[in-house]
């Protein structure tokens, strides 16, 4: 197909021939191109496949359309494709076959003869490389308790169509919604059918984003943005990270729409420079989409122009919080401001802003698209809709979910995770990274949605939930986080700065077992204080593990700092190892650590901070060589 720009009437015909190539595809190979199967080595498997087809003479589709061709023609190929994340990042790397639903886990190069030879061509499954659980194989993708138990329609894409092709997302109603935001809504009807839906920020702020666009609409004329946080700093979450690799054109089409709404010509998607295959899918989609008309001047013939921007970002996790992200992409050092004035007056360049994260935009083309009130029946009614979650720690199974707002604790860990690893009992859950609090049993049946979590001194955040079992030291978690968000910390207000450094020390000789009962007062005066007068979100919500653990483990306080001895610390082994000469760098180990405390290079053996590692045990489950030891 040519790359002229579109009009309103050639985008409907294209996505019609798209969705007839699509449908024509009798058998799909997709193949997991999500940076956690990429490090497993997904990408020589996608090469071998490609090779080994053409080989033996089969007729391999690399894409959805090609100019010389109709889907009569190439009916009977085998379209062969890399796709985003599948979530089920434990059993990586992933290959599904289509349409019959046929899920490969721990495929190896090696693999590929046999997959070609028995399934492609015979219609056979292989046994070996099907998932098990408790002695059943499950052939089919979507009988596998990890995904039947899920909704997925944020990550519905993610995992089913090639990250990289334009034309597969149009073939799956890409740009409807936008279309239909541009030709058939004024501005103000978007920003009621966004507030009718009761959409909230998916960063971890819960605020309605109807409300944020009306606000930003009802600015005076003039220049305006649109931004995107795609920073996602909270330790072991990556549900932003996997939604810009596997169907990034969801994001641009829901800034496009966004633009509309609020009346702005200009965005930007601010992604931190560790997610570089992110960054590099997302130029790409805004290359393909530009060459369409989808972006730019005068899009679609009308007089509404969008221009849209990347902006690497630097890592610091304080660049999650709205002025301080704004102000690193003005290229200023990212430190929050102030508020009021709030962003949607005094954003982007000091210019009215809607600020929403990678989640929030990728939900906004399915309301428009299926209205408010379908996205109003999924979910709680102050909490509609899904939730992503990045599902790590002493957990069976491990990944990337989706689930609806209201999804218990218990149904995420024990239906959809598999339970606690090793038949140990579940001891708390860490919601929300270090800006969340820890959660105990009693808390399983409670439902996961913005006000229930805020009552028990929790929060969603971003989404990171890290699985902890019976051998935790709660207080080495909560001592971990605040050396993370005291590192993290940008210094510009006292309580923050000052606040979580003499907290650290008091947690340190805590664990050291060197504290005392006056320490435990002080911390929660601390705490106390820091929450209260911190200048921005990072420092408000930084004691929240240090709080919600003295409230529900304040019995391994006392054992640290009466007793001198606790359990979980000293009746374990000091530390985790790699033993090199097992390790064969596949990098699973890295992937699942919510510590980000293992480092290496691919196919070289890798190394365990032990400063960084809290002993989850995260890397010991998932390691397939056995090579994590106990030193």
């Amino acid at each position: 197909m040519t790359t002229a720009k579109l009009t309103r009437d050639q985008l409907k015909v294209r996505q019609m021939k798209a969705k007839r190539a699509l449908e024509a595809q009798r058998r799909q190979v997709l193949i997991c191109a999500g940076t956690g199967c990429i490090a497993g080595g997904s990408l020589n498997i996608y090469e071998r496949m490609k090779e080994e087809c053409q080989r033996r003479g089969l007729n391999v589709h690399v894409g959805l359309l090609r100019e010389d061709e109709t889907p009569e023609t190439k009916s009977d190929d085998i379209n062969l494709k890399r796709s985003g994340c599948h979530g089920f990042c434990e059993m990586g790397p992933l290959l599904q076959i289509e349409p019959d639903g046929i899920l490969y886990t721990h495929v190896q190069v090696e693999d590929c003869d046999d997959i070609i030879e028995q399934t492609l061509l015979r219609g056979k499954v292989i046994p070996r490389l099907l998932y098990q659980l408790d002695g059943v194989t499950y052939e089919k993708h979507e009988d596998i308790p990890f995904y039947h138990k899920q909704h997925r329609i944020v990550l519905e894409n993610c995992g089913t169509t090639d990250a990289e092709d334009i034309d597969e997302y149009l073939a799956k109603d890409g740009y409807s919604a936008f279309e239909k935001a541009l030709f058939e809504m004024t501005d103000e009807a978007i920003c009621k059918e966004i507030l009718d839906s009761g959409l909230r920020g998916r960063g971890g702020g819960g605020f309605p984003a109807g409300r944020k666009w009306e606000s930003v609409r009802q600015q005076p004329k003039g220049k305006k943005y649109v931004v995107c946080n795609g920073d996602e700093g909270d330790p072991g979450a990556f549900m932003d990270r996997s939604i810009m690799e596997g169907n990034p054109h969801s994001i641009i089409e829901g800034m496009l729409i966004a633009g509309v709404a609020a009346g702005s010509d200009e965005g930007y998607i601010y992604v931190r420079a560790e997610y570089p295959l992110a960054v590099s899918r997302l130029r790409n989609a805004i290359a393909r989409a530009e060459e369409l008309g989808l972006l730019g001047d005068h899009i679609l013939g009308t007089d509404f122009s969008f221009h849209l921007h990347v902006n690497r970002g630097a890592g610091a996790f304080v660049c999650g919080e709205g002025s301080a992200l704004t102000a690193s992409i003005e290229g200023n050092r990212g430190m929050p401001r102030v508020k009021p004035p709030r962003t949607v007056e005094h954003g982007l360049w000091a210019q009215p802003t809607v600020l929403n994260n990678v989640e929030t935009f990728s939900t906004v083309p399915l309301i428009i698209r299926n209205g408010s009130k379908w996205y109003r029946s999924i979910g709680t009614e102050k909490s509609p809709g899904t939730k992503a979650f990045a599902l790590t720690g002493n957990v069976v199974n491990t990944g990337l979910i989706e689930v609806p707002m209201g999804t218990t604790l218990r149904e995420v860990i024990f239906d959809i995770g598999g339970g606690i690893k090793d038949g140990k009992k579940f001891k708390a859950v860490q919601i929300g990274g270090p800006s969340g609090g820890c959660l105990t049993e009693e808390h399983l049946d409670m439902p996961m949605d913005f006000d229930s979590l805020k009552k028990v001194g929790a929060m969603i955040g971003s989404g990171g939930l890290v699985v902890m079992d019976e051998d935790t030291c709660m207080v080495e978690v909560a001592r971990f986080f605040m050396n993370f968000t005291q590192n993290e910390s940008c210094g510009k207000c006292v309580p923050c700065r000052e606040g979580t450094r003499r907290m650290l020390e008091i947690l340190t000789r805590i664990v050291n077992n060197e504290g005392s009962l006056e320490d435990l007062d002080l911390l929660e005066t601390l705490a106390n204080t820091i929450t209260e007068t911190s200048l921005c979100g990072l420092g408000q919500s930084a004691c929240k593990p240090v709080q919600s653990t003295l409230k529900y483990f304040r019995d391994e306080y006392l054992a640290h700092v009466v007793d001198k001895h606790c359990p979980h610390c000293n009746g374990r082994k000091k530390e985790l190892q790699i033993d090199p000469e097992l390790c064969k760098g596949c990098g699973k180990c890295m992937k699942q650590c919510p510590m980000e405390a293992i480092s290496g290079q691919i196919r070289m053996p890798h190394v365990i901070d032990t400063e960084k590692c809290i002993k989850c045990g995260a890397c010991w489950g998932c390691c397939p060589f056995g090579a994590i030891r106990e030193e």
